[in-house]
């Protein structure tokens, strides 16, 4: 067919190589073209079946999927999509993958038998939505020099609540990296992204930032110069306590078809922290978190969308600019300055002691 998106499979177990085919397929406008048992036999085939994006295993033996990942972004700068193991070995060469321009991934099934339907819909889409990607540039970041966090820790000036899916790694990680060491906002972020992999993401942006970044926890405060990643499949929303203010994660419906949902945090940071709250849409996939926008914005808050240019994905910002929820719309350097001068030129202190503070995890 014209318009059939082609697809490469490069796995080296014989199951998925048979597993992986028959669910994409279960969408008419994708065909698989082929399959190859290693990287050097993906690259091989490239040229002779023409596949507009490939699916890719990293652990395999001859040439790994890391070696073959460098060939198919620079050389034939195809989209692959990185079918990932649930490990830490195997987060962390993932997240290695996304930083030499691997274009989004999924976590491979825990069980073949029963968990092939959970991963269907989701790389089904990623396929679409790769095969009319254009390569995005990142801006050259600038150094920011860093130190002992802990200490900086302090009373937020606003709260930053951070909506991102896919390209939203790479755009999040210069982002947070060009925030100074005295940030005086606190930052929420609702990526979507399977459990088992948040942890690793928040460890690797801390090793790299300026500025605090872990993996949130229920009762968490909300502190200026702290980034706090929701875990895969929780949930998570801002409270206003007698103590401070605080994340709260708990295990609700899905919203949207995701969990995390950035809609969910959106309306609690509109509703509890109203003109307090910045709510920031950046790239990705679908339309999670346009509503949630459209509520910060009515409470008085702040509202951000990630220009089109500067996305892997125009997707959840394009919804929130059309129905006119995003009062500014800028590229990843504007990001960066818009949020400093934010939180600089609005000197409203939110309840917050970070001498207090405590964290654990709650299951509500």
């Amino acid at each position: 067919m014209k318009n059939t998106v082609r697809v490469l499979v490069v796995d080296d177990s014989a199951l998925m190589r048979k597993l992986l085919p028959q669910i994409i397929e279960r969408d008419s406008s994708i065909q698989v073209v082929g399959t190859a048992m290693d990287g050097a036999f993906a690259l091989d085939k490239i040229p002779e079946l023409k596949p507009q994006v490939v699916t890719l295993d990293l652990d395999m033996p001859r040439m790994d999927g890391m070696e073959a990942l460098r060939v198919i972004a620079r050389k034939y700068r195809l989209p692959a999509i990185v079918v990932s193991a649930h490990t830490t070995e195997g987060a962390a060469a993932t997240f290695r993958a996304l930083a030499m321009g691997a274009f989004d991934f999924v976590a491979k099934p825990k069980n073949t038998t029963t968990d092939m339907d959970a991963i269907a819909k989701d790389l089904i889409a990623k396929i679409k939505v790769a095969a009319k990607s254009q390569p995005v540039q990142l801006p050259e970041p600038r150094l920011v020099a860093r130190g002992p966090k802990a200490q900086r820790l302090n009373a937020a000036t606003r709260v930053i609540a951070i909506g991102v899916s896919t390209g939203g790694p790479q755009a999040l990680q210069y982002v947070l990296t060009q925030l100074p060491p005295d940030f005086s906002g606190a930052i929420l972020i609702v990526q979507h992204m399977p459990e088992g992999f948040t942890g690793m993401f928040a460890r690797r942006l801390d090793e790299l930032c300026a500025i605090e970044v872990r993996e949130a926890r229920s009762g968490d405060l909300l502190l200026g110069g702290r980034a706090l990643i929701c875990p895969g499949n929780r949930h998570m929303r801002v409270k206003r306590m007698p103590l401070g203010d605080v994340v709260v994660l708990s295990d609700g419906e899905r919203m949207n078809g995701h969990r995390p949902s950035v809609d969910v945090l959106f309306h609690s940071l509109a509703q509890e922290l109203r003109e307090i709250g910045i709510g920031v849409l950046m790239t990705g996939m679908g339309e999670d978190g346009a509503d949630g926008m459209r509520a910060i914005k009515l409470a008085g808050g702040f509202t951000i969308a990630q220009s089109e240019e500067s996305c892997v994905v125009y997707g959840m910002p394009r919804m929130a600019v059309e129905r006119g929820y995003a009062m500014r719309v800028v590229n990843l350097e504007g990001l960066v300055s818009t949020l400093q001068a934010q939180c600089n030129n609005n000197r409203v202190h939110i309840h917050a002691d970070p001498v207090g503070e405590s964290a654990g995890d709650s299951r509500h």
